[in-house]
């Protein structure tokens, strides 16, 4: 869309200063939508130029790949798109297809590719170290993993200098619960509903989003309690959350004062007075929530909270397998955006770049008490090919300034989406940090009813067949969920807001009919 017609958009639906018009305000930007989908007006966005000439794919034909993935691969759905893509290459920023199509990637791999695919620094380190040594097991020693150790814990602070390395994110949390076990001599861990910290059957005990439960009897000794989110919970409001973008909410709080935030702590004090024993082992928390479509909590809570947790006896542990190495773009690590220190801090993804690689860092203190009470030993983890990557991973993300991108690059984003909760009614909140977004799509922003599956999901079709891929979340799958790669690009911010636009133009195209 033209400059011109969006001004003319906000000019006609958007800027009037009329508080009796609201009604009418919403039916102009309706038929306005109308008018440019009737004559054509949208056009598909062009895609910005890449460099990189992917190559010729010679593998299984597509149609063999899913006979093979039907007859000896998980029956579990979890496939985007009503035809699955098949990915033959990346480049940074950009994936390929088997029939050389061009995607830009704004979900990186589940928020894990963080500096980019396949980055030529990266992969020259992988290539180095496999060509000298693959595996040793930690029984030997071998300078990559100490290397490596040395340089993730100078970037935490005192007392988190003790490093333990493993898989997955799913076996970091799992030795995490262990660890606050082992230390607190308490059984029973709370986590928010709508977390995400595993889905191995011990952390699916902490995992609270239905579709991931089971009838399968786990994870005990886990409770859940109530998420203090700020635009779907009971309490919040336009100065509750640290963002460039607050919900729409009307609130009453002063800026450095969210009353949401005590409401929402009375909750969590009701937890812990009735669903868990007078003394606990500890409380897991994501500094934003993933899974769940990137909430973020009341300023204050989490501080407040870690205060009440360790009254009990407990531990807190920050879950940083999304939010850390830079991606919220203010700070290295998620947990201090709140200005809390946690005890326990677990990490994956984005650490080795899509390498399977995760890490639990603790305190001396901590990690006794769990060797007085277990010998953990993990076969893979720390490998010589790991440990290479993710060192190369920290230098990229010095070298090339990508916390500092994610923070310019990632509000200037958050802002331009804003934009569309502005113009378009179906669009019920946009939040987040960073490159860490999250758009939850309602059927009206009164209600704030989750827009229905099957109308997301055709959304999601249309932004992947003009060339973008976002991921989903939400309890309902309601909210779109976007988190780049941290060496993504204005123009390309640029590109997949013009997308998510047209694809919201077809749809209101689609219901008009």
């Amino acid at each position: 869309m033209t400059p011109a017609w969006r001004h003319l958009l906000r000019a006609l639906c958007l800027e009037t200063s009329c508080p009796r018009i609201p009604k009418m305000r919403l039916s102009l930007s309706r038929a306005f939508w109308m008018s440019v989908t009737k004559l054509g007006l949208h056009t598909k966005p062009t895609m910005p130029p890449c460099d990189f000439t992917p190559e010729r794919y010679q593998s299984l034909a597509y149609n063999r790949v899913l006979e093979i993935n039907k007859q000896h691969l998980s029956p579990v759905l979890t496939a985007y798109f009503q035809e699955p893509l098949l990915l033959h290459q990346g480049h940074m920023e950009w994936l390929f297809d088997h029939e050389g199509n061009r995607y830009l990637d704004f979900f990186s791999g589940i928020v894990t590719i963080s500096v980019g695919h396949c980055h030529p620094k990266v992969n020259a380190a992988a290539q180095k170290q496999l060509g000298r040594l693959w595996h040793t097991s930690p029984v030997f020693f071998n300078p990559p993993i100490h290397e490596y150790a040395e340089k993730l814990s100078a970037l935490l602070p005192e007392p988190l200098k003790v490093v333990f390395l493993m898989n997955s994110g799913s076996e970091a949390n799992d030795l995490a619960m262990l660890m606050a076990r082992a230390h607190s001599n308490n059984t029973d861990i709370i986590s928010f509903r709508g977390a995400y910290h595993g889905c191995s059957p011990y952390t699916l005990g902490l995992t609270n989003v239905g579709y991931y439960k089971t009838k399968i009897p786990i994870g005990s000794g886990c409770e859940s309690t109530m998420c203090p989110d700020v635009f779907r919970g009971p309490w919040g409001g336009s100065h509750c959350r640290d963002s460039p973008v607050q919900t729409i909410r009307k609130c009453s709080c002063a800026p450095d004062c969210c009353q949401a935030k005590d409401q929402y702590i009375e909750q969590f004090k009701d937890s812990l007075s009735t669903s868990v024993a007078k003394s606990i082992a500890g409380f897991f928390v994501e500094p934003i929530q993933g899974v769940n479509g990137v909430v973020q909590y009341p300023k204050g809570f989490l501080k407040e909270a870690f205060e009440l947790v360790r009254e009990q006896g407990g531990v807190c542990i920050s879950d940083e397998v999304q939010t850390g190495f830079g991606r919220l773009g203010s700070h290295f690590w998620g947990f201090q955006t709140h200005d809390v220190l946690p005890d326990i801090v677990t990490l994956a993804k984005g650490i080795a770049n899509g390498f399977p690689m995760a890490a639990v860092v603790t305190t001396p203190e901590i990690a006794k008490s769990l060797a007085k009470r277990l010998l953990y030993f993990n076969t893979f983890g720390g490998s010589p090919v790991a440990c290479a990557i993710g060192s190369a991973v920290l230098e990229v993300i010095k070298e090339e300034n990508l916390q500092e991108n994610s923070q310019e690059v990632g509000t200037y984003m958050l802002l331009e989406f804003a934009k569309l909760r502005d113009e378009f009614e179906i669009i019920g909140d946009v939040r987040g940090k960073g490159l860490m977004i999250g758009v939850e799509m309602v059927k009206d922003k009164m209600s704030r009813q989750p827009l229905p599956p099957e109308e997301v999901n055709q959304i999601h079709e249309d932004c992947k067949h003009m060339g973008l891929l976002i991921g989903k979340g939400g309890i309902f799958f309601q909210t779109f969920r976007i988190a780049p790669s941290m060496c993504i690009t204005k123009p390309e911010v640029d590109f997949a807001v013009e997308v998510f636009r047209s694809a919201l133009i077809q749809h209101v195209e689609r219901k008009a009919k």
